[in-house]
């Protein structure tokens, strides 16, 4: 007697829910190729379908539109999984974020080869959502998107910035040529500050390879682009106090982060294994919530939708670039990333992920703030 024909049951009238079939003809269909896959998404949930997928156990012609499907139904709702379970007791019982483990996330994921994401993400080496307003390529996105961080910052020659979670160093690069100013940038990817060493050598630039909680000093400006999402809710409190003793008395700051519409205190188990160690979606009431009394928030921008537009383009670039490049492991690995690039497409297609920019101040910017668009 074999059980696979009760659980496949049971996950087709959970995946009807959101309009996907099994073995079906439409591109969002599963087709599957190994009957232990029912078993595996009704003990794991999330994490067992995304790790099915990657054991080659189950296919589609369209993996972003069935993930999108998925998420949009919050079918995850009514079957969390145990993987789920566990990563919510960790993240109740360990800080996740603390410093001994912030450089999990650099050496596992930024920390995999400079080839890989030099081929995806286009020109400039910038790993966060494109800004397409005005722009209708990868590379003038992401160039807008630099851009409108420097004029909401107000930035002017002769300012010094510093940049909490500096990537690869475009921001300060951008800024240094483009408005003139000083900076410095933090990151925990020896990868990442090595390229940012080279890429902004001849500039005033300083990159060091450190903890956002390690840094010292004064700026007229701080700048966070898609570092929050790895700071963790038990240190929002702390990154904010550190971003304040940062900033002059008239300074500004801008964060830039993927956010969610619901508070967690731990990341989706598949993502916290594969992709992102240690990471976690803020909510804006966590954000608010550790920002009182610390500083004043001049303005709340959301342009998630645009970062659909930059999941396709960093996704077309990688899918024409495996055959060239040498440092993917295998083809699990291959599996494993279009996957991830898939998700997310889905989370902001769905308006559960979005792109927040927030420009702080330390005591209110005296007559007011009117920010650029």
């Amino acid at each position: 007697m074999t059980l696979t024909g009760p659980l496949k049951t049971q996950v087709e009238r959970l995946l009807s829910g959101a309009d996907v079939c099994i073995d079906g003809t439409r591109p969002w269909d599963i087709q599957v190729h190994e009957p232990r896959f029912y078993a595996r998404l009704i003990a794991q949930g999330s994490f067992g379908l995304g790790e099915s997928y990657m054991d080659g156990w189950w296919d589609t012609q369209d993996l972003d539109g069935l993930l999108y499907r998925l998420l949009n139904a919050r079918l995850e709702q009514r079957r969390p999984g145990f993987a789920a379970l566990c990563s919510w007791l960790r993240a109740l019982l360990v800080n996740e974020q603390s410093r001994r483990r912030s450089f999990a996330v650099g050496q596992r994921h930024y920390d995999i080869g400079n080839e890989l994401y030099r081929a995806m993400l286009g020109q400039r080496m910038v790993y966060s959502c494109g800004y397409w307003a005005v722009a209708d390529t990868l590379d003038k996105a992401q160039e807008a998107k630099l851009d409108l961080v420097c004029r909401k910052l107000m930035l002017q020659p002769g300012q010094r910035l510093l940049d909490i979670g500096c990537g690869w160093g475009e921001l300060l690069k951008f800024a240094a040529e483009r408005y003139g100013v000083s900076g410095v940038g933090v990151t925990i990817s020896r990868e990442q500050a090595e390229y940012a060493q080279r890429l902004c050598a001849d500039l005033p630039v300083e990159i060091r390879l450190c903890d956002y909680r390690e840094m010292e000093g004064t700026f007229d400006r701080v700048a966070s682009i898609g570092m929050f999402e790895h700071v963790g809710v038990r240190n929002y409190a702390r990154f904010f106090t550190q971003v304040r003793s940062h900033l002059r008395e008239q300074g500004l700051a801008l964060l830039h982060t993927i956010g969610s519409n619901v508070s967690h205190s731990h990341t989706d188990p598949w993502i916290g294994k594969y992709i992102f160690p240690n990471s976690m979606l803020p909510s804006a009431a966590q954000i608010t919530r550790a920002m009182e009394r610390r500083l004043v928030i001049e303005d709340w921008h959301n342009f998630g939708t645009d970062y659909d537009r930059t999941l396709h383009a960093w996704r077309c670039n990688i899918e024409a670039a495996w055959e060239r490049l040498s440092n993917v492991p295998d083809e699990r690995f291959r599996r494993m990333w279009r996957y991830y690039l898939a998700a997310s497409m889905g989370l902001f297609r769905s308006r559960r992920g979005h792109v927040w920019q927030l420009v702080l101040s330390p005591t209110g910017v005296p007559g007011g703030y009117r920010a650029p668009r």
